[in-house]
């Protein structure tokens, strides 16, 4: 058995020869991570980088030893793990039943969202999900999967119109999770994700680079699903209903092109200008559906837009609400549990920032990015399909889901970052 090494923090400046300013110092017996006077929330960042460093070294698993809070714990395994995998914690024993749950939701999500997209495509999306929660959920979880040509006689034309030209099948899962036993139940929240398995862009086509990383382009549907699970493992005693909007956004002879008018459920047309804003047609259908059933709060997940990216960067997630409360419990979320979050602008002005001479609206702006605020827009048009005022309803742009290559905090691919604001969310 491979010895473990062990990992304390220390808020010492490390040994003489290491450097006044260093963080990290090294024995026979492991490593010492100094964190000098750093309050709780600002030496989360130094550790996971620390980390970082320490898995560069080809270290893989430690043991953490002495005087660790819950949250500097979690920010180390962040920094360790990679998307090839092999990496662990042994954890403080008064803390593990928490850690645990991160992980295996973390673990989960960033899983999903890291696989190649032959691999996950829209039905194994949904089965994936459908098992994960009902390993945890039992005999609470109940749901129902509606397939390809299905979609059109049930009315979810978006996430047809999106999927019908890929070799897989498009699917809307409705997956409920109803500890109370009671059929009657209130639904207090519904989830609905993104779930574009592989974005092409469609004819409005990426470049080869763009498109490298778009089997990420599902991390909206797997949040929300890893959200869920840990808010079981947390104890969730509400009734949640997940939604996941499955597709691929292929090229091929019958999909959707430019210029075309889809009509959703509520009437609303929509011409479409660009085949790259794919993912706010397929959660329009979710979020219908989200409220046809009668959810009290609704809260969608999505890789929707690079504007959030360019506005937020990277550490963040990007909140937009009509509802200044739900808002404002979002941002709270986030906060305790320590995922960076940002709002920004979104009124209802901003549904008719999109127009189009032949529909409702169009899906974007016929320009590159969908032009200036692009972001909000893609929010805008999202609230079309919410009630009237955009109450209890909360649409969460995951700039910080995923990063192409290594940066000082996190390895290449997935971060789950937003799982833990979700769950929290739940649980009030």
């Amino acid at each position: 058995m491979t010895k473990l090494l062990n990992v304390q923090i220390s808020k010492n400046a490390a040994p003489e020869g290491w450097g006044d300013d260093n963080q990290l110092s090294i024995t026979a017996d492991g490593f010492t991570i100094h964190i000098g006077d750093l309050s709780l929330e600002a030496s989360l960042p130094l550790i996971q980088s620390v980390a970082r460093k320490i898995q560069g070294m080809g270290v893989n698993q430690v043991n953490v030893q002495g005087d660790w809070d819950v949250e500097q714990q979690w920010s180390f395994y962040l920094g360790l793990v990679t998307a090839k995998g092999g990496q662990s914690v042994a954890w403080l024993a008064n803390d593990s039943k928490e850690l645990d749950a991160r992980k295996k939701s973390y673990d989960w999500t960033r899983e999903m969202t890291n696989l190649p997209p032959a691999d996950l495509y829209p039905e194994a999306l949904a089965n994936q999900a459908i098992k994960f929660i009902k390993e945890l959920g039992g005999d609470a979880v109940s749901h129902s999967l509606v397939v390809g040509d299905d979609l059109l006689e049930a009315g979810w034309i978006g996430i047809h119109s999106v999927g019908r030209a890929s070799s897989f099948a498009p699917a809307l899962l409705s997956l409920d999770y109803n500890p109370t036993g009671d059929e009657s139940a209130p639904i207090e929240y519904a989830l609905v994700g993104k779930g574009i398995t592989f974005d092409s862009g469609g004819y409005s086509i990426k470049s080869s680079e763009g498109m490298l990383a778009m089997k990420c382009d599902m991390g909206g549907a797997a949040t929300v699903t890893g959200a869920l699970g840990l808010a079981i493992m947390r104890g969730l005693n509400k009734r949640v209903r997940l939604i996941l909007c499955c597709a691929e956004n292929m090229i091929a002879g019958n999909a959707y092109r430019l210029g075309d008018v889809i009509t959703y459920k509520n009437g609303t047309s929509v011409e479409i200008v660009n085949t790259d804003a794919e993912g706010r047609l397929v959660l329009a259908d979710g979020l219908l559906h989200a409220t046809e059933i009668g959810a009290k709060q609704i809260i969608d997940a999505a890789t929707l837009t690079g504007a959030a990216m360019m506005a937020v960067g990277s550490d963040y997630n990007a909140m937009f609400a009509l509802d200044d409360a739900m808002a404002d419990r979002g941002l709270a979320a986030a906060s305790k549990e320590f995922e960076g979050a940002w709002r920004l602008p979104l009124t209802k002005a901003h549904q008719n920032n999109c127009p189009s001479a032949y529909a409702d609206t169009a899906n974007s702006r016929p320009q590159k990015g969908g032009g200036m605020g692009g972001a909000s827009n893609a929010a805008g048009f999202l609230s079309r399909f919410v009630n009237e005022e955009g109450s209890n309803w909360l649409h969460i742009d995951l700039a910080g889901a995923f990063n192409n290559n290594a940066t000082g905090k996190y390895a290449a691919g997935a971060t789950a970052m937003g799982v833990r604001t979700i769950a929290n969310l739940l649980a009030e």
